[in-house]
């Protein structure tokens, strides 16, 4: 029965309130630990057919006649178009269509950043629109760029108003710590490198628009081009089969996508608009660098009197201020903590949202604090932190609705306890340490949400959604979920997905939130249709609904009774048992938050600055883990990316040009086998009891969220010294050691001038 609710949905911490339909029975949560299927390790549904090459991603679309687009962008970080002239463009061979400022709106004559789009060409090959460009006749203007963050910020070049928040009274606390550590940490821009890059096939076809992308979000995809373009809804097609990645950066259409629409439609034939890796690298997002000036307080036992953030966040000429202040708001029991977040608009490319965006950057900065402080105050970092649990939400005085960070906590304590041998290890230049850093993150999801389970006659089943799988693993979940529900092994389900015309609303892939959001939903289903296999069943055996169930493939009775499933579908002939189901509500009054702990061994050469990453421990509450295998594969790429954000990656500008200088692989580094360390993943694997049917919250984001804190803070446990700036290069590492002689050398001094004095 379909019920109108008004319910709360968050995604990366960002809370709206909304009316939805629900078609939703109610279900009982599963006993906790591993069933028949979900809870056990599963190997990827469709690990075959990408192995095999079999999969068509975006970048495998070949559609009859399709033309390819090639775009003209800004070689200046700020300048202005004075004159424009495409006349040769148009006439070089193979061209079809140009495309000028004004005739999109993803287009401009005055770009403020490098590799802003300018104009477009389509012709029919690559290569041949690639030659045209080279011909446009362009007289730019160029302006002096704004660069500086902290300038932006003075001058009021702001994206959005600053954020501010405070509970209790911090000058209050900064007079009632006994020790206070202020400190400035800075984090630098990062560069998604998905491995297919962003690009879109579009074509027309009878007044409607298919979108065939790579993307996160198959149904914004949809209501942006739809609205942008002023057509109905249904009139857009969005497609996207596999994908190679995002990390949150194709969570909308893109430039790309209105320039293939717009030149689809003006030759009539089907566009392909696929960027480039240097234009990767320029246009598509990144995680935007930060400064942050943080003070901690405390009193001599460990108990946090005050925190304190300002945090400034270069974003670029657009984009959004993420919350890098998040985990100083939500980690810790402070009663007196004071954020402040502000948003620069520079003459730099936009940033775009980026794996747990804002908390990869302000916990680096909160939790190499808390060591420090841990230090001031002689505490253990592991007991500074129990020390200040805290059992609810202080921003709004919520319940969690879970929350199981002190069983992470002890089970880290087992590897904590290594620490005295690990340093033990030190010979020579090489010293070795241990650090910890802990996590919290969002990962509740909510509805909307929807899901159809189709069984046929063979017994076989079909779920159909239009989520998408941005490459974590989604479609093997659901099809787990559904095999539970269902009472089938996992070989007879089929997931089909990535389509918004052959299949129901689902979620976006961002804000770790597929799983909690899309999973409810092909339970329900599932549910739905083995009600009705076993209303059949009753009438065709003569028995009650209430004593029958499936288990193993079979409908069983409780009188001992069995049956192939086969025997009451293959009854359908023709026909088909379809399931119904829908994402219910949210747990109202409760914060949904993911939590987990990470400790890194690592050591460091003290004469040349390099730092190794040996082994790290990740240890996270998600609630219910539905694929165990599929969830630790996401805790190592979460690592894996978060080394190389730690230790290596960094989007480098022309500090007089602002252009853009990391262009391509060879001068961006991203971490290779050689960096990847030994990494142990643990779960708590207990489901939320208050969230939906399943109990299960997100993990795509948690895992990269505390592994470049708990490296800096492994360096300090090696060296003494005080990592504040990423990435850790040699040359920085080579300066905080500096730095860490001559606080030695002044503590030192200060040391025997007191003796003297005291003489």
């Amino acid at each position: 029965m379909a019920r109108l609710i008004r319910t709360e949905k968050e995604v990366e911490g960002h809370y709206t309130e909304q009316w939805i339909v629900v078609d939703e029975d109610a279900l009982d949560q599963w006993p906790a630990g591993p069933l028949q299927t979900v809870g056990k390790p599963a190997p990827r549904v469709d690990g075959r057919e990408r192995a095999r090459g079999e999969a068509t991603y975006t970048a495998d679309i070949q559609l009859p006649g399709m033309l390819h687009a090639a775009v003209l962008r800004s070689p200046h970080a700020r300048a202005r178009v004075r004159s424009l002239s495409l006349s040769s463009v148009l006439a070089a061979p193979g061209v079809r269509a140009v495309l000028e400022p004004g005739d999109s709106h993803v287009l401009t004559d005055e770009p403020g950043y490098h590799g802003a789009a300018v104009a477009a060409v389509a012709a029919d090959t690559f290569a041949q629109a690639r030659a045209a460009l080279a011909q446009a006749a362009v007289e730019w203007e160029v302006l002096e760029p704004l660069l500086d963050p902290d300038q932006a910020v003075e001058k009021g070049s702001l994206v959005s108003e600053p954020n501010v928040s405070e509970r209790g009274a911090t000058e209050r606390g900064v007079s009632e710590a006994e020790a206070v550590v202020e400190a400035e940490y800075r984090t630098q821009t990062v560069l998604h490198n998905s491995l297919e890059t962003h690009q879109a096939v579009c074509v027309w076809e009878s007044g409607r628009l298919d979108v065939y992308i790579s993307t996160q979000f198959l149904w914004g995809v949809r209501a942006t081009v739809a609205e942008q373009l002023e057509l109905p809804p249904d009139k857009v097609r969005v497609v996207c089969n596999f994908m190679g990645g995002g990390f949150g950066s194709k969570n909308g259409p893109g430039e790309y996508t209105f320039i293939a629409a717009e030149l689809a439609r003006r030759t009539g034939r089907p566009v392909r608009c696929a960027l480039t890796r240097r234009e990767e690298n320029l246009a598509t997002g990144n995680r935007n660098s930060t400064i942050q000036r943080l003070t901690a307080g405390a009193r001599s036992d460990g108990t946090l009197t005050v925190l304190k953030g300002d945090y400034v966040n270069s974003v670029g000429f657009e984009g959004w201020s993420p919350s890098t202040g998040g985990p100083m708001e939500l980690l810790y029991a402070c009663e007196n903590v004071r954020v402040a977040e502000h948003g620069a608009k520079l003459n730099t490319p936009p940033n775009a949202a980026f794996r747990a965006p804002g908390f990869v950057e302000g916990t680096f900065g909160l939790e190499c604090l808390m060591d420090e402080l841990a230090a001031r105050l002689d505490l253990d970092p592991l007991e500074l932190r129990m020390r200040n649990y805290a059992d609810s939400d202080l921003v709004d005085g919520r319940p969690f609705s879970s929350k199981n960070l002190l069983e992470c906590y002890r089970r880290a304590q087992p590897h904590w306890a290594r620490r005295e041998e690990v340093r033990a290890r030190s010979q020579g230049p090489w010293k070795h340490g241990m650090g910890l850093a802990s996590q919290v993150w969002y990962g509740g999801g909510g509805p909307p949400s929807y899901a159809w389970v189709r069984v046929g006659s063979d017994g076989r089943v079909q779920v159909v959604t239009a989520m998408q799988d941005i490459g974590t693993g989604s479609r093997t979940a659901m099809a787990q979920i559904a095999a539970e529900e269902l009472g089938l092994s996992l070989d007879r389900i089929e997931v089909s997905l990535g389509d918004t015309s052959r299949g129901p609303f689902a979620s976006i892939s961002a804000g770790s939130s597929t799983i909690p959001s899309m999973g409810p939903a092909v339970r329900s289903a599932a549910a739905d249709a083995a009600r009705q296999i076993v209303e059949i069943a009753a009438q065709r055996y003569h028995l009650e609904e209430r004593v029958l169930s499936l288990r193993n493939g079979h409908i069983v009775s409780a009188d001992g009774g069995s049956w192939p499933i086969e025997e009451i579908t293959e009854l359908l002939g023709e026909g088909q048992i379809l399931g119904k189901g829908a994402r219910g509500p949210n747990p109202t009054g409760m914060r949904t938050l993911t939590f987990g702990v990470q400790l890194a061994e690592v050591a460091v050469d003290i004469e040349t600055g390099e730092v190794l990453v040996d082994r790290i421990v990740a240890i996270h509450d998600v609630g219910r883990v539905i694929n165990p295998l599929g969830a630790s594969s996401q805790v190592e790429g979460g690592i894996i990316q978060g080394i190389g954000h730690t230790l290596s990656e960094d989007r480098l500008l022309d500090p007089g040009t602002g252009t853009v200088l990391t262009q391509t692989l060879d001068a961006y580094k991203l971490p290779t086998i050689a960096d990847v360390p030994e990494i142990v993943a643990e779960f708590v694997d207990r489901p939320d009891e208050h969230l939906t049917n399943l109990g299960s919250k997100g993990l795509g984001e948690p895992p990269i969220i505390p592994t470049s804190a708990a490296i800096a803070n492994a360096i300090r446990d090696a060296t003494g010294a005080n990592v504040r700036s990423l990435p850790i290069t040699r040359e920085e590492m080579l300066r905080a050691l500096r730095a860490a002689r001559e606080r030695e050398g002044l503590e030192r001094t200060a040391e025997t001038v007191g003796e003297v004095r005291s003489a």
